[in-house]
């Protein structure tokens, strides 16, 4: 049971008016000192990265009880200012940060770096210069999980089975199918994003928040109290009932 309630926010994928659409109806709900949790995906796809994460550092730099997952959106984002690769391992073969299902182009546009035909090393240098070293900063200290009582907060999922102290943090930014076809309990109610769905689900074991903002669809704001979960509407609070 949690006595304060706990809020949480699906993946944004650089939409700003969708994060701060989340942002007010918690606050419809809960009050300014709501303890919210993004799930992380803040880059990517949308055109307001750079809003996002300003938006971000700003309500915890003003002492909002907010914690911000890290995703591998976000992770492929850093690895690009800090090494100018753009690919990752666990990354299908023949897509990287720059193509369309990935978003990074968006990202880039949002810093005002222009001609993103250029080569990889020239938009490199140029994303160094424009994206603020406290945004990498921020990117860089994001957690890969957050426990809180009987919640486990993560942004793809966990190995089943495997220690919270022995799990790959990458597994928790990119794992897909060993977690979501688990059915067995794990330790905690598992909150995660990085599948997106049409609406939000609960399996029982985990709760996807990942409704698909990052491809147009209304982004998810969710409360964890008493054991329950409700999803958050203009209208108020929809139970969201284990399936």
């Amino acid at each position: 049971m949690t006595d304060t309630p706990i809020y949480a926010v699906g993946d944004i994928h650089g939409y700003l008016e969708q994060l701060d659409w989340a942002i007010d109806l918690i606050e419809r709900d809960g009050g300014k000192e709501a303890r919210i949790v993004f799930l992380g995906d803040l880059v990517d796809r949308g055109p307001d990265s750079r809003k996002v994460i300003d938006r971000l550092m700003a309500g915890i730099e003003a002492g909002r009880d907010w914690t911000v997952m890290r995703g591998n959106h976000d992770e492929v984002f850093k690895n690009f200012l800090e090494s100018g690769i753009a690919d990752h391992p666990r990354i299908r073969p023949g897509v990287d940060w720059f193509h369309e299902r990935v978003g990074g182009r968006a990202t880039l546009a949002s810093y005002g770096v222009e001609d993103l035909d250029r080569p990889l090393e020239e938009l490199w240098k140029d994303a160094q210069e424009r994206v603020p070293q406290r945004h990498l900063d921020f990117l860089k200290s994001r957690p890969f999980s957050k426990e809180m009582g009987q919640f486990l907060f993560v942004h793809a999922g966990i190995r089943p089975g495997v220690a919270l102290d022995r799990q790959d943090p990458q597994d928790m930014i990119w794992i897909r199918n060993e977690f979501l076809d688990f059915e067995d309990p794990h330790p905690w109610l598992v909150v995660h994003g990085h599948t997106h769905r049409p609406t939000a689900e609960h399996h029982g074991n985990r709760v996807n928040l990942d409704s698909g903002a990052g491809y147009g669809q209304p982004i998810t704001a969710a409360v964890f109290e008493d054991g329950r979960v409700w999803t958050l509407t203009p209208l108020g609070r929809e139970e969201l009932q284990p399936k």
